[in-house]
């Protein structure tokens, strides 16, 4: 999920494992802890000078069970070295911050294999993206009462029970809430699969998940031979059925898909998407259809899109983003979801 989130969560981690001995200290190294894996997005440019790789990288080895393993040592092992010292010396034991970073590292990937972008938990052994599609990236209901909760608990004295209680409520409201986003992804599995099977809809496989802040407009997407069928479904619809389908031709055939990028490229679009050509005969648009579009309506506003083209003999991409006009504003940017989600 994203930055916050994550600084929440391994901050609650700290405080679980360390917060009686340390106080407020914990939910700092519990917040640099859950920051780690996400660190990848800045190695990964270092390691690779393609695009298309480094993007790969992203939530690779270092949000991997394996990382979280040998990060609990090596990190565990080094603020030990440097946090008893002094007048510290003694309040704390190796055990102590090994389980700190244990938690904090571990809970991130775990987190994000609820997200649509999915994480490689089992890397090395597995490259399978691990992702359930239940929550958002972003969604400010799972993020603001956990927040808020340990924010509250940074006022109260390491002892006091208090702290605790605040403590359990962040974890207990969060997980609440992921639990009633899972049943929302059960239910709009079905309404979107009785909606292709009632129109003839003749898909090979689909998805589905919630669109950007909210778990109240969903996005699906169903596969078939030749197109993708591309709907949506709020909670606040009228009827318990998408009515309406975008509907793009693959287009995958007009580059080599089979080439080592470009077939990583599918890989991590668990290939859904379709390829578009431009005015340049060697520049194309790819269309990574997961998500959805910034504009419903509007099949030309895909969120997550990219050029693609060869470059020193090797296909690599640069991040496309949506055609904004100089006078856009939040309400027009994001006007024609909230509308969307309002129901139909």
């Amino acid at each position: 999920m994203d930055s916050l989130t994550q600084i929440v969560l391994g901050a609650a981690c700290g405080e679980a494992v360390l917060g009686k001995k340390i106080g407020n200290k914990a939910l700092l190294f519990g917040a640099i802890g859950g920051t780690i894996p996400d660190f990848d997005v800045f190695i990964g440019p270092l390691l690779y000078n393609n695009e298309i790789q480094a993007m790969a990288f992203h939530r690779g080895f270092m949000h991997s069970i394996l990382f979280s393993i040998i990060g609990t040592f090596v990190f565990g092992w080094l603020v030990f070295q440097l946090y008893n010292k002094g007048k510290r010396f003694g309040s704390t034991t190796l055990k102590d911050w090994r389980w700190l970073f244990f938690w904090s590292l571990f809970t991130h990937p775990l987190l994000d294999c609820f997200t649509p972008y999915g994480t490689q938990l089992f890397y090395p052994f597995s490259n399978y993206r691990l992702a359930f599609n239940n929550i958002s990236v972003a969604d400010l209901f799972y993020t603001t009462p956990f927040l808020i909760c340990m924010i509250i608990l940074m006022f109260y004295k390491r002892q006091r029970k208090t702290r605790q209680l605040w403590l359990k409520l962040g974890i207990g409201i969060s997980s609440a809430y992921m639990l009633f986003t899972i049943g929302n992804k059960l239910y709009t599995n079905s309404i979107f699969k009785n909606s292709l099977e009632e129109q003839n809809i003749s898909f090979n496989r689909f998805r589905t998940q919630p669109t950007i802040f909210n778990n109240i407009l969903w996005y699906g997407v169903a596969e078939t031979d030749t197109d993708y069928y591309m709907g949506y479904y709020s909670l606040l619809d009228k009827t318990n059925r998408v009515r309406e389908w975008k509907v793009l031709s693959k287009n995958n055939t007009i580059v080599p898909m089979n080439d080592e990028d470009l077939s990583t490229l599918a890989w991590f679009s668990d290939h859904y998407y379709n390829v578009r050509k431009t005015d340049d005969a060697n520049n194309f648009i790819y269309n990574d259809l997961r998500y959805p579009f910034l504009n419903p309506e509007d099949s030309e506003s895909s969120i997550f899109s990219f050029n693609i083209f060869k470059k020193d003999k090797r296909w690599d991409m640069q991040q496309r983003r949506p055609n904004l006009g100089e006078n856009t504003t939040l309400s027009s940017m994001f006007g024609p979801m909230i509308k969307r989600l309002k129901g139909n």
